[in-house]
């Protein structure tokens, strides 16, 4: 399955980390970042592709800021999300538990936006940005949109709030993602699938473009 131009942004913000500085912003003088705006500043980026390639032992213990984005027929697709590491921890049903909603990264809500209406489980999703959470399974897990994104972890996440909800089988991959990683692979000329992979597990959300 070819994957499109997965696009991994090195913010600003990861430059001054990288240097052991706080990330600036472009705000005017006086104003401060809010927590979603500081939350959403993208960090280690490289690094985190590195450890993934097996270029870098992976000593970060803390989550890279990532996004990947792609553009298909002009509707735009972008994910923003916490990549935290495997770091030799017991991941499934472990770190992350089975049965209970997850904010699909770290820190605060992994957000996905479509710059166009899309279909998904043929539910008509108008364009505009959502926060991507997943209820993990042994078996199967669901995978969510829902309208809030600016959002700790899961604190405040409502079923109410989700405008879709899809039943996928989890893959089981040979080789381990140790970087939480998203992409989005082309599927058919008008489909296109959300994928997330960490640790020995990758799921897929699939996309209908119009």
């Amino acid at each position: 399955m070819k994957i499109l131009q997965t696009i991994f942004v090195i913010g600003l913000g990861s430059i001054l980390l990288a240097c052991g500085q706080e990330p600036k912003s472009d705000l005017p003088e006086g104003e401060e970042m809010s927590n979603l705006e500081k939350e959403h500043i993208l960090e280690k980026v490289t690094y985190a592709d590195s450890v993934n390639a097996d270029l870098l032992e992976d000593t970060f213990k803390g989550s890279a800021r990532r996004e990947a984005k792609a553009i298909i027929g002009g509707n735009e697709i972008r994910i923003n999300y916490g990549s935290p590491g495997v770091r030799g921890r017991v991941i499934w049903n472990g770190l992350v538990s089975y049965d209970q909603v997850w904010v699909s990264g770290s820190h605060w809500a992994t957000a996905i936006s479509f710059s166009e209406d899309v279909m998904i489980n043929e539910v008509n999703v108008p364009a505009g940005m959502y926060g991507f959470f997943t209820i993990p399974g042994r078996k199967e897990w669901v995978l969510i949109l829902n309208r809030v994104y600016d959002m700790h972890l899961a604190d405040e996440y409502e079923e109410s709030e989700d405008i879709v909800r899809v039943s996928v089988k989890p893959e089981i991959l040979e080789t381990p993602v140790q970087r939480l990683t998203y992409e989005v692979e082309l599927n058919s000329d008008n489909a296109v699938e959300v994928s997330m992979a960490w640790d020995q597990i990758k799921v897929k959300l699939p996309v209908g473009l119009k």
